[in-house]
């Protein structure tokens, strides 16, 4: 079962409620998703740590539930 677009804003909102978060279902499928997230929390972080943390927001669902993600982060 793919991953609701809602549950992945949740738990990204969760993570960084100050956040402003895009989300979009690229194939129309539930399944690939492209995501950008701004928040100050990146602020001075490389990419990798920046989307290491959002990885870690999705709580173990990347490669599970969530097949596809194509991410872009940014400090605000």
């Amino acid at each position: 079962m793919a991953m609701q677009a809602d549950e992945i804003e949740e738990l990204v909102k969760t993570a960084f409620p100050d956040a402003q978060i895009k989300l979009v279902d690229l194939a129309g499928d539930g399944d690939h998703y492209q995501l950008t997230v701004i928040s100050p929390q990146f602020a001075g972080k490389s990419r990798i740590a920046q989307h290491q943390m959002v990885y870690a927001a999705l709580q173990g669902n990347m490669g599970g539930k969530l097949h596809a993600l194509a991410l872009k982060t940014a400090a605000a």
